[in-house]
């Protein structure tokens, strides 16, 4: 026991030496988003279920930027990311995590004397746990276990300290994750090697070595459950168990080869610096000053859990393994797809700045799948927001990837119907937008067509491909897609003033009620109230649907005031009135202001928002609600320091009133300057580079001059 402590008081002084150097992942709180809301004021209504609504889902565990390995605790499997802060026990620590139902590779667990398969987890307490970018540690109670971990793109590091009179062993739930295990191996491969693999969602091999001989590699099962436990040689003593674990999507021997290109040769201290020090690169592209200790906590927090996803899924040698089960190699890091639906609108951008060359790479990994499937660029979810993505990326100046080939893809999406494409494109294209099923009190959690949101979603996909077009001066589509960019008045409804379904004849569903919330009937995980004001790429004409400018401002006041009517939705919380900020679809609502000169308004929601809405629950570790891949946590990060993506297939950004009195943005490092000058939500002038900008609207060409953006406000 006496070991224990001095490891963690080791670890402290370690720990508490790098909080007083100013360091920028100082400020980065790993466990922001991991705590659930539960309490009416924070979740906007009373909650009768017993199961917990949806999280933020972050994890706190150690990875990268954008790595293959992510080793976090999992105190539930099945769940978003697998840990849940009001949690009381840890089941393991595993190696991949995205923090969406998925993933939880490998789960690792130190163990001491007798388990069984159905009865390993131990307690653990907060009091007795510390997480920075790059580190995570956790006293494991009942097995009076100290364990720290740390990691490389596509390496692990567990540093078990046990008490010096037991022995060590450690557990591998080789038939569990989050997904369904469907085939698995383990076997002990050397005196101090273990390796194996573990099919599901993806084929992850493993190759690790440890600082102890290994007796043996031997299966427990019982009637519920089957793990392998490695049990060591002459392990009591001092000195801690360290598990250096590579992983590999290809084979064991790549495995091995990423863990001796990365970790193999390093101690524990140095990998831990060595993450630390890649995170602080990456956070210090944006510099803020001004504001207060908490804002800059959660600005850092939001920026750091922005680089999560998309993961690295190719080895040190560029070998991966395609959509088609073969490994191949073509020069490029291979990537997972982007969280399309929910990342497109801003967390994406967000990626093609701060890291272009991962950009460009995951650019090649979603042309080089959609290739080798149907000919079809990939999708997520909902929506065909991969188009959004290219043309984002090439107009910001990204053009290390074949354009032309993308092209091709996103074409074949927006035109030829079929599976892996748009789905109803065919009703899309005959008449402009989709019909709904011709029904009556539909359950919110029923699945249907979410035929509103993807008309008008389609409308804005259309436009982004157009964008394409024109740059390879494809004009006949240009033309073409241009035209179906004002899809999205099909099914606007003036007599209601929302956007609305209609049945297959043309007339509009009957059974309307814009307050009651839906997963996929009409609307996208939203109500009428949240499917509002989407073209980004056509306001002006969006706002003309309107009488005039007071009837789009009354809609927006009361948007923001009608009370939520106290439906329960496990996806849908943090309300102002009946806007919900703990889910996508509206998060581009507010700017709309804008367009009717009423940009103070906007602003006012959005100081709310980043005020109320990132740090709630009793702990102050709860967003709204889901962060998506990062999504939630690039909406905070470009709207604290003045900047928003209200159309992501463009490059301009909207300008708005920055938390910080002065922002350095590294863009291809080369720095641009945002001061705000004065107090108060209403911007007065804008002047870049000491030239007035005339409207709200910066462009990104302008940004990489590496001038002063000044908001004055009053």
């Amino acid at each position: 026991m006496k070991n224990v402590i001095l490891v963690s008081i080791i670890s402290l002084m370690f720990f508490t030496s790098c909080e007083s150097s100013g360091k920028l992942t100082d400020y980065v709180n790993p466990l922001l988003g991991s705590a659930t809301l539960w309490d009416k004021k924070d979740l906007g209504y009373e909650r009768h279920k017993k199961s917990r609504t949806w999280g933020a889902e972050t994890y706190p565990g150690t990875t990268l930027p954008n790595a293959m390995v992510q080793v976090s605790p999992v105190t539930q499997f099945r769940s978003g990311s697998g840990y849940q802060y009001e949690d009381s026990v840890i089941y393991g620590f595993s190696h991949t995590n995205k923090g969406h139902w998925n993933l939880l590779h490998v789960p690792m667990m130190p163990v001491v004397g007798d388990v069984t398969p159905s009865d390993y987890c131990s307690s653990f307490s907060h009091r007795k746990e510390t997480a920075r970018p790059g580190y995570y540690q956790v006293y494991l109670d009942r097995y009076k276990v100290n364990v720290e971990l740390t990691s490389t793109l596509r390496c692990a590091y567990h540093k078990y300290t046990f008490s010096e009179e037991d022995d060590k062993s450690v557990l591998v739930d080789i038939c569990r994750s989050n997904n369904k295990v469907t085939d698995w191996h383990i076997e002990k491969s050397g005196d101090k090697v273990f390796t194996g693999y573990q099919a599901g969602e993806g084929k992850i091999y493993f190759y690790a070595t440890t600082n102890y001989a290994i007796k043996d590699v031997a299966m427990l099962k019982d009637d519920k459950h089957e793990v392998a436990l490695v049990k060591f040689i002459n392990s009591k003593g001092k000195k801690p168990l360290e598990l250096k674990i590579g992983f590999s999507f290809v084979s064991i021997e790549n495995a091995k080869m990423n863990l001796e290109y990365e970790m193999f040769h390093k101690d524990f201290a140095q990998v831990a610096r060595e993450a630390d020090y890649t995170w602080e690169k990456l956070l210090s592209k944006i510099q803020v000053s001004g504001g207060t200790e908490r804002e800059k906590k959660l600005f850092y927090s939001c920026l750091y859990h922005a680089f999560k996803w998309p993961a690295l899924r190719s080895d040190v040698n560029f070998e991966y393994t395609d959509i088609k089960g073969n490994v191949v190699n073509n020069g490029f890091n291979y990537y997972t797809n982007p969280s399309f639906w929910d990342d497109y609108r801003n967390k994406l951008v967000l990626l093609e700045m701060l890291s272009p060359e991962v950009t460009t790479d995951v650019i090649k990994s979603i042309i080089d799948k959609g290739e080798k499937s149907n000919g079809y660029m990939p999708t997520f979810f909902h929506g065909d927001h991969a188009s959004t993505f290219i043309s984002g990326s090439w107009l910001r100046g990204l053009h290390n990837f074949d354009l032309k080939r993308a092209y091709k893809l996103i074409l074949k999406n927006a035109t030829v119907p079929g599976e892996g494409g748009r789905p109803y494109l065919d009703e899309y294209i005959k008449r402009g937008w989709i019909a709904e099923k011709d029904t009556v009190n539909v359950p919110t959690q029923d699945e249907y067509k979410g035929a509103v949101t993807k008309t008008v979603e389609y409308a804005y996909d259309d436009y982004a491909v157009a964008l394409v077009a024109k740059e390879l001066g494809d004009q006949k589509n240009y033309n073409m897609l241009m035209k179906r960019t004002e899809n999205y008045k099909t099914l606007f409804d003036p007599s209601t003033g929302f956007w609305r379904g209609k049945i297959e004849d043309g007339s509009w569903i009957t059974d309307f009620d814009p307050y009651y919330p839906y997963y996929q009937y009409m609307y996208r995980e939203a109500n009428a109230w949240n499917a509002l004001f989407f073209a980004p790429h056509d306001p002006e004409g969006m706002i003309k649907l309107y009488p005039n400018n007071k009837a789009v401002e009354d809609k927006l006041d009361s948007l923001f005031t009608e009370p939520w009517r106290g439906y329960e939705v496990d996806n849908m919380t943090g309300f102002i009135g009946n806007y919900c900020h703990g889910n996508q679809p509206g998060h581009g609502i507010p700017y709309t202001y804008y367009f009717i000169g009423k940009q103070e308004k906007a602003q006012a929601i959005l100081d709310s928002l980043m005020e109320h809405y990132y740090d709630m629950g009793k702990d102050k570790l709860a967003y709204a609600g889901m962060d998506d891949a990062g999504e939630m946590s690039s909406w905070y990060v470009f709207n604290a320091i003045g900047l928003y993506t209200y159309s992501p297939a463009d490059p301009d950004y909207i300008i708005t009133v920055p938390l910080f009195d002065k922002v350095k943005f590294y863009l291809n490092d080369k720095p641009f300057t945002i001061v705000k000058q004065g107090k108060g939500r209403k911007i007065r002038e804008i002047t870049y580079d000491n030239k007035v900008i005339n409207g709200y609207f910066i462009s990104h060409e302008q940004l990489q001059k590496g001038k002063k953006l000044v908001i004055t406000v009053e």
